[in-house]
């Protein structure tokens, strides 16, 4: 039950992550008020780091920030690495 849950939980958060990249695009072509960067990069943080990175693909927006082009898959690589170790924790322990 509770690995549904956090299934339910990332793709919740990774649709979301794409769905918010996507207005901020919108609102850059429109000269509109934007998201601010640090919320993008939370968004990532908080579970949604591959809809970001289907995002900045997809829409071809935030491909040029360094913090963007390599904190977004780096954010993706320290959660896979977290929760590897966390998988072979509680196997081990099985």
């Amino acid at each position: 039950m509770t690995i549904h849950l956090l299934l339910y939980y990332l793709l919740a958060s990774n649709l979301l992550t794409f769905v918010i990249y996507g207005i901020d695009k919108h609102k850059a072509r429109h000269n509109r008020w934007r998201i601010p960067e640090a919320t993008l990069l939370l968004l990532a943080a908080l579970g949604g780091s591959i809809g970001a990175l289907l995002a900045m693909r997809a829409f071809r927006h935030k491909t040029q920030h360094k913090k963007f082009r390599y904190g977004v898959p780096a954010i993706l690589l320290v959660k896979l690495a977290i929760a590897a170790f966390c998988y072979y924790r509680y196997t081990s322990m099985v």
